[in-house]
């Protein structure tokens, strides 16, 4: 795969982490500003994974890597910008996802 494709889905990941920590913020969309970056970065995300598929990323592949990485870092998101609380339960299954997300890769390599 080549970079291009890898910095596409890192922008559909960022776009997505964005939109979701903004979808709280927006206060059940009474609040405008973060409503418009819900919807922005939404459209975004999927433009981008679109994109990353168009181009060849297998689709399971692409969605668990999506949705590893912006679980993790929407869940750490929470953490600093809501003071949301881990239990070591909660840490683990992170790792887990993480694995997942590597097991992934590395079973698209061969």
């Amino acid at each position: 795969m080549s970079l291009v494709i890898y910095l596409m889905l890192a922008g559909a990941i960022l776009a997505e982490v964005v939109a979701t920590v903004c979808l709280r913020a927006s206060a059940g969309f009474t609040k405008v500003l973060p409503s418009v970056v819900v919807v922005v970065g939404y459209i975004t995300a999927f433009a981008l994974l679109s994109q990353v598929l168009k181009r060849g990323m297998a689709l399971g592949l692409a969605y668990g890597i999506w949705a590893g990485i912006g679980v993790a870092l929407v869940a750490l998101a929470g953490v600093v910008f809501f003071q949301d609380r881990f239990s070591w339960l909660q840490v683990l299954g992170l790792a887990l996802v993480a694995a997942g997300v590597v097991a992934l890769e590395l079973g698209q390599q061969h």
